[in-house]
């Protein structure tokens, strides 16, 4: 017989309210930077094992490495994928049932809710989990806890899918290549308000917002909410499959990686210098706590970006090479891809890619400068507050246990010819280097400063723009009449 003893003995949780201050006021969160108060220590796991002597019993304590310091929301991670024993009967039955046919994106949902990235939620959201997702950014659970949800995950259909559904309470659901992917159960059908919808997630209606653009404006004006159960594993078979790693696989690796804390880094451009200084420093800031063996998830999105993105087979090269320079270690470093499309609606999207890790099992979530944000798609401005995604991830329902690590700006120091976190007493000796500005050098071929990004990632970069350029040349000219 085995007694598992778990023990927190951190001081408070990262942007948790103060223990004197819950019964005084007990709905404002004071945030607490890691960058800016006393380290937390880290959770300690005790395992007593007991053994049966005839006179008496001993017990020994035994100190145990475990990497899920946070528990997925709800309680259990949420795995839709039906078992191959019983793979053979559903699809039968799929056959059977009126159709619904998934685009690319709506694939890419299907899958991140297969694999539990959206736990609790068991498929796509009914009306109700709609409501709470798009008006409070959460969801109340039968017990009466709040998670966090604040992207609705919901599938559109047309009147003419609508008719053919009838009275149906189940219905298939089609791959864009007209294979069968899942059964949608007991489902529930309600109006799409576009514009509603648009206004809350991306508090603008301005044309040219990315997402809306590729998704929502082209889609039908119902949704169809139900249970999902997915006939098997979602893959794409672009030679990027091992990346794709499900939360539970996730939380095996580091596992049998013994982390003791688990940092998440979301990222949809190149991993610059910069960007691996801050990676780099955030470790040994762990170290300083106390943490033994600190794992870096570094998790690029990997479902829908925008057409001047640069794309995810690039980046994963590019990010195999930052591994192979050495600028980041490869011993302490989880490379995978997070299935996710990507809205760029600012703060209200940091949250789902927050939520998200948490059920991937990372206890550390480090946030930057307008993170999941883009630029004004009519005025010449940022389209939100670059500060504000961090501000409300300090308060945001449902992710008060995820510890919050804010960016420190890094620039490059052009004294010491190298990424350095920016000092304002030498602001004029800083040279900030834009993503389009970065992306603009490899378009010409030129360098970067040295220090500024891995050769081997640098040279990925070229080599692409250069093939674009290429493709750009072949492509015929049209002469007007």
């Amino acid at each position: 017989m085995s007694l598992t003893i778990k023990l927190h003995i951190s001081n408070y949780p990262n942007f948790l309210p103060q223990p004197n201050k819950l019964h005084q006021n007990p709905t404002k969160n004071l945030p607490k930077y890691i960058y800016q108060t006393n380290p937390l220590r880290p959770f300690v796991v005790f395992q007593r094992k007991m053994s049966s002597i005839s006179t008496s019993s001993t017990q020994k304590l035994t100190r145990v490495i475990k990497s899920s310091l946070i528990d997925p929301d709800g309680g259990s991670l949420i795995d839709l994928v039906v078992p191959k024993n019983e793979r053979d009967l559903k699809v039968l039955e799929a056959e059977s049932l009126p159709k619904v046919r998934l685009t690319k994106i709506d694939l890419e949902w299907v899958h991140v809710l297969s694999e539990g990235w959206a736990s609790p939620l068991k498929g796509f959201m009914r009306e109700n989990e709609y409501l709470q997702s798009l008006h409070f950014n959460s969801l109340r659970m039968e017990d009466g806890s709040i998670v966090n949800m604040s992207l609705p995950i919901v599938l559109a259909i047309d009147e003419q899918t609508k008719e053919q559904i009838g009275s149906s309470s189940n219905v298939a659901l089609v791959g864009p290549n007209g294979d069968l992917v899942a059964i949608l159960r007991s489902i529930e059908l309600y109006k799409h308000h576009k514009e509603e919808r648009i206004a809350r997630t991306w508090g603008t209606t301005a044309p040219g917002l990315p997402y809306v653009e590729e998704v929502i404006t082209p889609a039908g004006d119902w949704l169809i909410g139900g249970e999902l159960e997915v006939l098997k594993e979602i893959t794409y078979n672009d030679g990027l499959d091992h990346y794709r790693l499900s939360p539970k696989e996730l939380r095996k690796e580091f596992d049998r990686r013994e982390a003791d804390a688990v940092f998440a880094f979301q990222l949809r451009n190149p991993v610059h210098n910069g960007h691996a200084l801050l990676m780099n420093d955030t470790r040994k800031r762990l170290l300083d706590m106390g943490y033994k063996n600190p794992i870096l998830l570094l998790h690029p999105l990997g479902g829908f970006t925008k057409a001047d993105d640069v794309p995810l087979d690039v980046r994963m090269e590019q990010h195999s090479k930052v591994l192979e320079d050495g600028v980041l270690d490869p011993a302490t470093t989880v490379v995978a891809i997070f299935p996710s499309p990507m809205h760029y609606a600012g703060p209200t999207e940091v949250q789902w890619h927050a939520k998200a890790r948490i059920n991937a099992g990372a206890n550390f979530y480090i946030v930057g400068r307008d993170p999941a944000g883009m630029g004004h798609p009519t005025e010449k401005r940022d389209l939100y507050d670059p500060d504000h995604g961090k501000k409300v991830l300090s308060m945001a329902p449902g992710l008060e246990k995820l510890n919050i690590l804010p960016f420190r700006v890094a620039a490059y120091d052009t004294v010491a010819k190298k990424m350095s976190f920016f000092d304002p007493s030498r602001a004029k000796e800083f040279l900030f280097i834009s993503g389009t500005k970065m992306r603009t050098f490899a378009r010409t071929g030129e360098n970067p400063p040295d220090g500024f990004m891995c050769p081997g990632g640098w040279k990925v970069l070229v080599n692409y723009y250069a093939s674009l350029q290429e493709e750009e040349t072949k492509q015929p000219a049209t002469v007007s009449a």
